[in-house]
């Protein structure tokens, strides 16, 4: 059944491009191509991301599937122009990326922090930590506490966040026979749901960024507000150590964790070899100096040894460029710390560029083509943010109905383009405008915003995170995304229950007992099936 899916995915993708290739659309190019009118901020801007996911969650193939979503937006951009779908694709959509001064950065980051990993790999620092974290972490449960309390304390940036996670307590979960995809969730809830409530982040930056100008209240504020009513970010947290605590799994994830022989692992193409005598140290102190150095170049970046205040650098610091500076001053110190005590050769340290580099091939090629079909949906071209700001901007929706109705258009503007500050900035203006004169029901509005795109973060096939969750635990992305997605679901759903009771109270700490109680009803109906099933 699934070769059959996949072969009319092939069949369907092969029939596009011969049909854009046919002479009668060749002859129909023109000189110049601009938006056509007919999709240009319309529904039809949502399509190419739908596409793109429904795609993936039926063939379970990531590539193609976004491939065939950045096709179909390019073919609405272009109103069927051979020319202009092809110039789309690539000028405006790939390369257009790629020359992304942010973009470009975060890849490096990704190309540097692979090989920090195979470093410490062939040092020995993993094996050697791995050994000593065995000896004390003698259960289950105390193995994935650990990568949740490893993954709280990392809350600079997601992304760091969900790499260096999995690369170190990889080892340990799978001594414990933790399945990857178990392993990728819990990295996955302690990444954008920490990183979203800790006021000293990348993710406070751009969420101060959005604000519109002429705002009666900064943007650090407003965050510090938000940080209480953001229930799915509360909810799954807590709703995370429930599962690891309670031990019971369930939906896709119980199938998994079952059958973890079963399960597909995404390995490095060639295992590193270990040729090095590293020890603990080797491991820890490369992580510690990498935090340190990374949240030094935030302050940094954000002007903090020019006179700015703390908490203002934070909010204005460049976290793409902080990461690329901290990650290479990081490898200068391991090499620092390696080569002169002999833990490496020169050459061994040398040939780990190469193989860090192969190791986040895979990630690094979905994040392009993740960001390229963002690109092609974005303001510029199809301007799905247009379509969104419309619906929303423009209606007349009640006090008490507008905290889970922005939850919801936000969850599902973060689900079909993959980006959760995109959805910041959307529609957290629209949010602070409608509620200027009403701080409590404008914290709670603006808390269900971040909570929403967080949410949809969570369960889109094609956010970053998602991804770099399933590299960083070298899992099957899409089997992260299967056995995630009710996890997530049921947190949205009592989340959505504590928006309902605070838009009709007025009060967003009565909404936060509301959601609450629901969790605590949910793990109460999870614990009585799991009980009956036994």
């Amino acid at each position: 059944m699934k070769s059959n899916i996949k072969r009319l995915s092939f069949c369907l993708s092969a029939l596009m491009l011969l049909i854009l290739a046919s002479p009668l659309t060749v002859l129909a190019a023109e000189e110049e191509v601009t938006a056509s009118a007919k999709f240009y901020g319309t529904f039809w801007s949502l399509v190419p991301p739908l596409v793109a996911i429904a795609l993936a969650l039926i063939t379970k193939e990531v590539y193609s599937s976004l491939f065939v979503g950045i096709l179909v937006g390019a073919l609405f951009y272009s109103d069927f122009n051979f020319e202009g779908t092809i110039l789309h694709i690539f000028e405006g959509g790939m390369i257009s990326v790629l020359t992304d001064s942010y973009n470009m950065g975060i890849l490096i980051f990704l190309v540097i922090l692979g090989t920090m990993v195979c470093l410490m790999n062939r040092a020995g620092g993993s094996a050697a930590f791995g050994r000593w974290a065995g000896k004390r972490i003698k259960s289950r449960v105390g193995a994935e506490l650990s990568t949740i309390i490893l993954g709280v304390l990392i809350f600079i940036d997601d992304y760091f966040n969900c790499l260096t996670v999995g690369t170190v307590m990889r080892p340990v979960t799978d001594k414990h026979n933790i399945t990857r995809a178990k392993l990728a969730y819990v990295i996955d809830a302690t990444a954008a749901p920490v990183c979203i409530i800790a006021p000293i982040s990348s993710w406070a930056a751009a969420v101060g960024s959005s604000l519109p100008a002429g705002c009666n209240i900064d943007g650090f504020t407003l965050f510090l507000r938000a940080i209480p009513f953001n229930y799915y970010a509360l909810l799954t947290l807590v709703f995370l150590a429930f599962l690891i605590i309670t031990n019971i799994d369930y939906s896709k994830m119980k199938q998994y964790e079952l059958n973890a022989h079963l399960e597909e692992i995404v390995e490095d193409e060639e295992e590193v070899p270990i040729v090095g005598h590293g020890k603990v140290k080797d491991l820890i102190l490369p992580i510690l100096f990498l935090i340190a150095s990374c949240i030094g170049f935030m302050l940094y970046t954000g002007g903090f040894f020019k006179g700015v205040p703390l908490a203002e650098a934070f909010a204005n610091c460049s976290s793409a460029r902080s990461l690329v500076l901290g990650s290479f001053l990081t490898l200068i110190f391991t090499f620092i710390l390696y080569i002169p005590r002999k833990v490496l050769e020169f050459v061994d340290f040398c040939g780990s560029f190469a193989q860090g580099f192969k190791a986040m091939t895979s990630a690094i090629m979905i994040l392009c083509l993740a960001w390229t079909l963002s690109g092609v949906c974005g303001a510029e071209y199809l301007n799905i943010q247009g379509f969104v700001k419309a619906a929303v901007g423009g209606s007349t929706m009640a006090i008490a109905v507008m905290p889970v109705i922005f939850f919801l258009i936000s969850l599902g503007l973060a689900f079909a383009t993959g980006t959760s500050w995109g959805t910041f900035g959307i529609l957290i203006p629209i949010s602070v405008t409608i509620l200027s004169a009403n701080y409590m029901m404008m914290s709670v509005c603006v808390g269900a915003i971040l909570a929403g795109a967080v949410c949809g973060d969570h369960i889109s096939p094609i956010s970053d995170t998602t991804i770099l969750s399933s590299a960083g635990a070298q899992c099957k992305h899409i089997d992260h995304v299967a056995t995630q997605m009710p996890y997530a679901l049921t947190v949205a759903l009592c989340a959505s229950v504590g928006y309902i009771l605070s838009g009709i109270t007025g009060n967003g700490y009565i909404g936060l007992a509301g959601a609450a109680i629901s969790l605590a009803l949910a793990m109460m109906i999870i614990v009585i099936t799991a009980k009956r099933g036994r």
